[in-house]
């Protein structure tokens, strides 16, 4: 969404209408969705952050600053509720059967096609196993880089850490998902 936009949108929410807060979450929401999932492990917990970090953030409209993009301070707010759900409900990183629609993996169509698809599926299965294995400043850092693609200057906002810290944790991150994997008997070239 362009940041003029996000900006009128504020604007009139600001002015006491709602109803235009509706494009901001919908802009948001696939994105902030497979971040919350990373974070939390279960599509349920994900789908609670994400509405309860919404809720969050249209409360502190009136003290967003403008100037700012909405992207990275919502997913600021969204990082902390994910925190604050795991502290809370003493909630230990859960893998469940993810849905794929929160984790596409984009499928080829054709000759071999099932093949493939339960060959993603299991590949889907050991990385959140994996992840369930690294410390979750880690898993965060590794979710937004990998999963979602943020720049380093994005996740230095969403995490409010310098850039050279997130070059820093995603560089452990990664050895310590390559650990998890090998430990797990995952071999790959």
């Amino acid at each position: 969404m362009q940041p003029e936009v996000e900006r009128e949108l504020i604007r009139k929410c600001r002015g006491g209408d709602a109803r235009f807060y509706e494009p901001l979450v919908r802009a948001y929401e696939p994105q902030g969705l497979r971040v919350a999932m990373g974070m939390m492990g279960n599509p349920e917990d994900a789908r609670d952050a994400l509405q309860e970090a919404f809720v969050k953030a249209f409360q502190a409209l009136p003290r967003f600053d403008t100037k700012r993009s909405f992207g990275p301070w919502f997913f600021q707010i969204l990082r902390n509720q994910c925190r604050d759900q795991l502290r809370s409900r003493a909630a230990r990183f859960r893998v469940e059967v993810v849905d794929d629609g929160l984790l596409d993996l984009q499928g080829d169509e054709g000759p071999g096609s099932s093949r493939r698809k339960r060959e993603r599926a299991e590949a889907r299965r050991l990385l959140w196993k994996a992840l369930e294995r690294i410390p979750e400043d880690q898993r965060e850092v590794l979710v937004l880089k990998e999963l979602e693609d943020f720049r380093y200057q994005e996740i230095a906002s969403i995490l409010d850490i310098p850039e050279g810290t997130v070059a820093s944790r995603l560089f452990h991150a990664r050895r310590a998902l390559r650990d998890a994997l090998l430990e797990m008997g995952v071999v790959y070239p």
